[in-house]
């Protein structure tokens, strides 16, 4: 009886990998994941940052016009701090500038004319529009 058993060979081993390939799906599922939380967080961050461009925007239209020699200061500075919104921002700055030397450097100054507020206007306007 044992003559006729000779043909069966004995069980081979099968070299199995499928661990490996589960261990490698889970360590590309984590990365993906942490990919993914990675680009939301920035996304949030970088929304989250004040843009300076329309806090000095709401500033200059809070300006207090009641003291035009203090008016006329922080609409300078609030509208140099913008001039890189646009070209004819820039244009439009210029123009006023001279209109607002009136109000600055002296003691007593008048009250704002209406050709400075047009000019003032149509600059908080075109900025507004920019940004």
């Amino acid at each position: 009886m044992k003559d006729e058993l000779r043909d069966i060979k004995p069980l081979l081993e099968i070299p199995d990998s499928s661990y490996y390939i589960y261990i490698a799906l889970i360590a590309l599922g984590v990365l993906l994941i942490l990919g993914i939380v990675f680009f939301v967080v920035k996304k949030f961050w970088d929304n989250r940052k004040v843009n300076m461009n329309r806090v000095y925007l709401e500033r200059l239209k809070n300006v207090d016009w009641s003291d035009s020699k203090q008016a006329s200061y922080e609409v300078t500075f609030f509208g140099r701090s913008l001039l890189d919104v646009d070209a004819r921002v820039e244009e439009i700055y210029n123009q006023l500038l001279p209109m607002l030397e009136a109000y600055k450097y002296r003691k007593e100054v008048p009250s704002i004319d209406d050709e400075t507020m047009k000019q003032y206007n149509l600059l908080v306007h075109v900025i507004d529009e920019a940004i």
